[in-house]
């Protein structure tokens, strides 16, 4: 089975994050390959037989003394993209509804991991940012292979931060990357819109390119909840309401549809793209995202 299908639960399951980030990437590559969406680049070399007249450049002398044959190598198109992995771990982003295993921040941190691969698989330089409402980890981008621990690292022990101040904190970012490239946000963007609009609006006049994953619980749009429930503020403990679900369930969706329809109209309007996933859903969505996006660039 395509490890970049298995459900997060399952991938969360299966060990070690470099383990988990190499079996969800590998196994995307396969079944990329065998789709309609082969065309995407990806880090890959091959042989074919060299053609006369052929520049020599490429011609894999190796080879041809094992076979006596002409081959030359074929080299995916090299890159320097930068790419810059910003993680929300605002205290909301810890929440997980019941009966599932991975948390908002889980199925981030597992994401960012699969993308850190690729993108280091693809030669491109990966750095990271973590934050909640003041930084809390800065790993500058590289683009070796063992940069990939460095990575890993703070993923691997996500600290469960306290309040949001996301706007405030996209500003910040902005103005410390030091050149353009491709920036990756994962968040629930439990903020006021404008404030978020106006952050991920700096990084565009800056030039940088923009990948926002929203990460949302499914109880978190639908609020299928079957009996009473006390709801509790993450960002603000002992702030909580309990609620019958069936009496404001229709309102709440009426507003979360709206919220989340206004972050559609605003972000599109920056030429920012808005992957919307939830905890649920495989990590397919999110790569052949991230993947639509570098051909753009390039």
């Amino acid at each position: 089975m395509n490890p970049a299908a298995l459900s997060p639960d399952q991938v969360a399951g299966l060990g070690r994050l470099d383990l988990v980030a190499r079996l969800v990437v590998e196994g995307f590559l396969v079944g990329l390959h065998r789709s309609p969406y082969h065309g995407f680049s990806v880090e890959f070399a091959e042989y074919r037989q060299y053609m006369p007249g052929e520049p020599v450049t490429h011609m894999d002398w190796r080879v041809y003394a094992k076979t006596d044959r002409h081959y030359t190598k074929v080299f995916a198109e090299e890159t320097n993209l930068r790419a810059t992995l910003l993680l929300d771990c605002s205290a909301s982003m810890s929440f997980r509804s019941d009966g599932t295993s991975v948390s908002k921040a889980d199925y981030a941190r597992l994401l960012a991991a699969s993308l850190a691969y690729l993108l280091l698989h693809q030669n491109d330089a990966v750095g990271l940012e973590l934050f909640d409402s003041r930084p809390l980890a800065s790993i500058p981008a590289r683009a070796t292979r063992g940069h990939l621990f460095r990575l890993l690292a703070p993923l691997s022990r996500l600290p469960v931060g306290a309040g949001t101040e996301l706007g405030a904190m996209l500003h910040r970012q902005a103005e410390r990357l030091p050149r353009r490239g491709l920036v990756m946000l994962f968040s629930d963007l439990f903020a006021d819109v404008a404030e978020v609009t106006s952050g991920l609006k700096h990084f565009r006049h800056r030039g940088h390119e923009v990948v926002v994953f929203q990460i949302l619980d499914p109880r978190e749009i639908d609020l299928d909840y079957r009996h009473d429930t006390r709801f509790e503020n993450l960002e603000a403990p002992g702030d909580s309401v309990r609620l019958n679900p069936a009496q404001v369930g229709a309102g709440y969706r009426e507003r979360i549809e709206s919220w989340r329809r206004e972050l559609r109209r605003e972000l599109r309007g920056q030429n920012v793209d808005l992957v919307e996933l939830t905890t649920d859903m495989p990590f397919d969505r999110a790569l052949l995202a991230y993947l639509s996006k570098r051909k753009r660039i390039r």
